[in-house]
């Protein structure tokens, strides 16, 4: 199970498995999408499955995430999602109106998110050899001129963004699975980013790094940008924005808000000089309200992420094995 959350296992294993087995430079460069060039245009292409349980939660849905997430991880490459794929695999004995609900929440989030279902596929496997249904994506966008967004951009100086609360998704997810309340309902974020991208770059194209921390969180993220970036960045943690209820049922389950699941938020690495501009144009987006700064990149402790405690201290925000709350997307 830990080689599949996102943390450090999963970087094992498709560093040492996976990328010698497909050795090719475009998919080294490890993004949350590859960017095809094409005579005349540069094609980003991306692909998910969603394994997540329950089907249903607050705020959405194994549908919303497949398409979300498809959406999003075309998005952090700067392109507009145009079209997807959508594949079933469904367990003998599931209800054909769990599956009907599930393909309405997937045509309603397409719908919003401004994409196109063009193909798909089912298949079915006998009772007891899956978990009722399991949902993969792919999707083709256009990557518009003059963007060049990666994470090995990032540089020193540049300053780290982050567009809303933090951890909601997890949270959730955790609260329904496990029947428990923490005073108030938590919803999950999953949401289409992107609008909220095109509303950066029509700031500037100079977005250097744009990722949605999904699996792991917001730690693993910026974990994997300053390894790929091989420079440091240095985190204010109560810059952080975490919302009350999120803190709440972290100090409770003992979880780092940190490393809990999001599904509708990105962290932006911006040069200094366009930061107040790309932060106004983020917080006057629906998606992008609750955006703040959280820290820079620095040329010290190359490869690391360095947080500053509220109480003036400094600790390390490693890279996880696993993932605090499997299954999550």
């Amino acid at each position: 199970m830990g080689h599949g959350g996102g943390g450090a296992l999963s970087g094992e294993l498709t560093r040492h498995l996976f990328t010698p087995a497909y050795g090719n430079e475009t998919l080294g460069g490890l993004g949350d999408s590859a960017v095809l060039p094409l005579p005349g245009a540069r094609l980003a292409f991306s692909t998910d499955s969603f394994v997540v349980r329950p089907l249903f939660f607050p705020g959405g849905s194994i549908g919303d995430l497949a398409v979300n997430g498809t959406v999003n991880d075309l998005a952090m490459s700067g392109a507009r999602a145009a079209y997807l794929s959508c594949a079933f695999i469904l367990e003998e004995g599931v209800g054909l109106p769990v599956v009907g609900r599930i393909a309405d929440a997937i045509g309603a989030a397409a719908a919003a998110a401004g994409v196109v279902i063009a193909t798909g596929d089912t298949k079915v496997v006998e009772a007891g050899h899956g978990d009722g249904v399991y949902v993969n994506t792919s999707g083709i966008g256009l990557v518009p001129d003059g963007v060049d967004i990666r994470p090995q951009r990032a540089v020193p100086g540049d300053v780290v963004i982050v567009s809303g609360p933090v951890g909601l998704h997890g949270i959730a997810i955790m609260s329904v699975r496990e029947g428990l309340e923490f005073g108030v309902e938590v919803e999950s974020d999953t949401a289409p980013l992107g609008s909220l991208v095109e509303a950066m770059l029509a700031v500037t194209r100079d977005v250097h790094v744009l990722r949605d921390p999904t699996r792991g969180g917001l730690g693993t993220a910026l974990n994997e940008i300053a390894a790929a970036s091989g420079t440091g960045v240095a985190l204010v943690e109560r810059h952080v924005p975490v919302p009350e209820a999120v803190a709440g049922a972290c100090g409770f389950l003992g979880l780092d808000p940190l490393y809990v699941a999001n599904e509708g938020r990105l962290v932006a690495f911006v040069p200094r000089t366009e930061a107040d501009a790309v932060l106004a144009a983020m917080r006057a987006h629906p998606l992008g309200t609750g955006a703040a700064v959280i820290g820079e990149c620095v040329a010290e402790h190359p490869g690391m992420v360095v947080s500053r405690t509220g109480l003036g201290g400094t600790r390390v925000i490693d890279l996880p094995l696993g993932e605090q709350l499997p299954r999550i997307c």
